[in-house]
């Protein structure tokens, strides 16, 4: 449905969105190139190699991406996210990196990664500016990693995390997309380490995204059986939630533990009234939903010569776009319908 009425957008108060949700976050996917192949993310054709890439001008330059990075900071984004594929394997990503954190006025630069190349680029990330890391990782157990991502890579990535811990990133957050009959069994495991260590844990429910997705209801597991299984180790304290948080309900694992654990309920509870992202494609399509597929494609605007003022109001119908919800159970439920896109690109 669209909306006629504009969002507030203005230095003062920044970006509101029709429903009054605060809009403060842009999600940026730098590639949709990645150098694993994990079975929440690419369909079962594409886990056996004919993985689809774009081609490189489908791919908005890094150029584009500090332009539009430059305007939505002007008018009010506070803190970007660069996701992929995989964002560190895209070709020169640090001088990226370096130019973005310059923007005057953005000060949150924050990193989502498999973690497989964190040791090799975690100083520079740190010394650029990018001090918040979010890693990827399903299970302590090298050849479930591999199973899971088409990799062994464990033993990589694990050594990505010492690292970010060892140079100081804050925070640290570990996700975990809970799979029944794939990794659930290792939720204390992965709970317990909260306590040793200075990391946030992140229980994420698995999302059914994509049209050839391996989702399905006996692989997903819901967070209150999730929270259920984990309270039986200890004490659940939960805590206030930061101005800068996401979406993560976020508890103490007993009042001794060094880390948090987050859980994250796309599904079962939904956080879409705390909503305050967009989302920019690896291919140059603004969704102001993950699991809505309507974009607007930037390419045009920022290819035809148009100003920033045209750049300014795209991000402003994208915002006019944004769904009260995303009401994926209801259509899950009906049709089995899903979000079409592809995680890789949309940069979940």
């Amino acid at each position: 449905m669209t909306h006629d009425n504009t969002p507030i957008a203005s230095a003062g108060t920044g970006l509101v969105d029709l429903f009054a949700r605060p809009i403060s976050y842009l999600r940026l996917s730098l590639t949709d190139r990645c150098n694993l192949r994990c079975r929440y993310c690419v369909t079962e054709e594409e886990s056996d190699g004919c993985l689809t890439k774009l081609a490189h001008d489908e791919l908005l330059s890094y150029e584009e991406l500090l332009r539009v990075a430059r305007v939505a900071v002007g008018m009010g984004i506070a803190k970007v996210r660069l996701t992929g594929g995989e964002p560190l394997v895209r070709r020169n990503v640090m001088q990226f990196i370096r130019d973005l954190t310059r923007i005057e006025g953005l000060d949150d630069v924050r990193i989502t990664t498999n973690g497989v190349l964190l040791e090799r680029y975690g100083r520079e990330l740190y010394e650029a500016g990018v001090t918040k890391v979010n890693i990827s990782l399903d299970s302590f157990k090298p050849e479930r990693v591999a199973a899971i991502t088409g990799v062994d890579c464990f033993d990589q990535v694990w050594r990505g995390v010492e690292t970010a811990l060892a140079l100081g990133f804050s925070p640290v957050k570990l996700n975990m997309v809970a799979m029944r009959h794939v990794n659930d069994d290792e939720l204390a495991d992965f709970a317990l380490l909260s306590r040793r260590l200075s990391v946030q844990v992140r229980f994420i429910e698995f999302m059914p995204i994509g049209e050839s997705s391996r989702w399905n209801a006996d692989t997903y597991i819901g967070t209150d059986e999730i929270m259920a299984r984990i309270a039986a180790l200890g004490e659940l304290i939960p805590l206030e939630k930061g101005r800068s948080d996401g979406p993560a309900k976020v508890y103490r694992l007993g009042a001794d533990a060094v880390g948090t654990l987050g859980f994250i309920s796309p599904i079962s509870h939904h956080f879409c009234s705390r909503c305050n992202r967009l989302r920019l494609t690896s291919s140059g399509g603004l969704r102001s939903c993950l699991l809505h597929d309507h974009e607007i494609d930037l390419r045009p605007v920022l290819r035809d010569g148009s100003g920033d003022e045209a750049l300014r109001q795209a991000l402003l119908a994208a915002i006019r776009n944004k769904p009260e919800g995303h009401h994926l159970d209801e259509r899950l439920r009906r049709s089995g319908s899903d979000c079409h896109g592809r995680m890789s690109r949309i940069g979940g």
